[in-house]
């Protein structure tokens, strides 16, 4: 259980500098307010999708495209992971959380910053498997 809310908190922090860093992306806040606690819970409710997306999508498409991924080098996995950020912007459009993205490179880019930053929390607060 633990494990699972630090992985929440490791995706909410990855969509949250992708968002500040990348021109692109943007989170709606369906009150329209500016304050800091609407914000968290945005970025709470996005990681919410975001792991989910990740954690049963993810390795069903990585399985299909194992073929490019050994081709490339696994550089294919940055397409993969910019596919699953725009797979979660569409499915946050059914929520009243809603993740805007202008296209495949702000999600390439966003998927890269969330990579970079899962990886180096990761190796801060390890799992426990």
């Amino acid at each position: 259980m633990l494990s699972l809310i630090l992985r929440l908190i490791i995706n909410a922090v990855g969509l949250w500098l992708a968002v500040e860093l990348v021109g692109g992306i943007e989170y709606v806040d369906p009150q329209g307010a500016e304050d800091t606690t609407g914000k968290i819970v945005t970025l709470v409710v996005l990681a919410i999708i975001f792991t989910i997306v990740n954690a049963f999508i993810k390795p069903l498409v990585k399985l299909l495209s194992l073929p490019l991924l050994i081709l490339t080098l696994g550089l294919f996995t940055l397409v993969i992971n910019a596919l699953m950020l725009m797979l979660t912007a569409w499915l946050s459009g059914f929520t009243d959380y809603g993740l805007e993205i202008d296209g495949f490179w702000a999600a390439f880019w966003g998927g890269v910053i969330i990579a970079i930053v899962n990886f180096v929390l990761g190796i801060v607060v390890p799992d426990r498997d």
